[in-house]
């Protein structure tokens, strides 16, 4: 790894340098239309499940859903028909998932509310402020989700064995980096910051992981953050431990900026011409005038 303080004097400009454009090329953005946290929190759910594949394809997708679900994401939740609901969405899909997928996750969010009185209640059933991170929590979260009764949706053999509906709800038991889920939470618990919404108060910022997608697994590498070749949950446990060395008590803050040089600028690991435009070319192993050794 670089000295640290001079890593982290270039993230903090990298942090510092986010804009409206990059927001509105992220999933975070459809959070920002309502300004209810109510309404926000349910909106987080959806916006992250689907932030799988390329970025152009999850905007139209999350479009296509916010459409439908109007001024309250909250209130359309709370009111949620499956029969109507596998009706209205029955063209939908996003790569693997299906209209049903998408159903089962709308009833999903309904039976939360309905059990806890909101999302946050329903995930802090499962959180210990006494662990590392949020590891543990994640795992009680997404176990409870599933054994939800999914009948209405499904039949009366509840999730069928072919349905992707579980790939919404990862665990880091099972080896996954949770992408979603971890992107999830920084959007709900990290300080209000004009992208982050910082709406759930009961968790600490110190036990967030980071969510590890092709963008942050390969630009840490880069940056030494991670020596691992495995987007998974140990990579990820990696990262935030060394960005943890920057920020002890928010490792995650730098995450958003990072996968913004992959997601809106450019970086792709082959065209290496942007690298004399890019903000972290003086520590990254990559950038063709480096003289630190390239990661495999």
């Amino acid at each position: 790894m670089y000295d640290p303080k001079k890593l982290k004097r270039t993230l903090d400009t990298l942090h510092a340098a986010r804009t409206p454009q990059h927001l509105a090329n992220d999933p975070l953005s459809f959070c920002h239309r309502f300004s209810d946290p109510a309404d926000r929190e349910v909106a987080a759910v959806v916006a992250s499940s689907f932030a799988y594949g390329a970025i152009g394809i999850i905007l139209r997708t999350l479009d296509s859903i916010f459409s439908e679900m109007g001024a309250s994401p909250r209130r359309y939740v709370e009111r949620f028909d499956p029969r109507r609901g596998l009706m209205t969405f029955a063209g939908f899909k996003h790569r693997f998932n299906g209209g049903r997928d998408l159903c089962a996750l709308l009833w999903a969010v309904r039976s939360m509310i309905e059990q806890s009185g909101s999302v946050e209640e329903f995930f802090m059933g499962g959180y210990d402020p006494a662990v590392e991170d949020v590891g543990r929590a994640l795992n009680a979260y997404s176990s409870a989700v599933l054994k939800f009764d999914f009948q209405p949706v499904f039949g009366p053999h509840g999730i069928p064995a072919d349905s992707y509906f579980p790939f919404l709800f990862p665990a880091p038991i099972s080896g996954s980096a949770c992408k979603r889920l971890c992107m999830f939470l920084r959007w709900l618990v990290r300080p209000s910051d004009g992208f982050d919404l910082g709406i759930w108060k009961g968790i600490s910022t110190a036990q967030l992981v980071i969510p590890v997608d092709t963008h942050i697994s390969r630009i840490s590498r880069y940056l030494g953050l991670t020596f691992r070749k495995s987007a998974d949950w140990r990579m990820a446990r990696e990262i935030t431990s060394s960005l943890r060395q920057l920020d002890p008590a928010d490792p995650t803050r730098y995450d958003f900026a990072l996968a913004h040089l992959g997601i809106s600028d450019g970086c792709d690991g082959k065209n290496l011409a942007r690298c004399s435009d890019c903000a972290i070319a003086d520590i990254c192993t990559h950038s063709p005038g480096s003289d630190t050794k390239r990661p495999a």
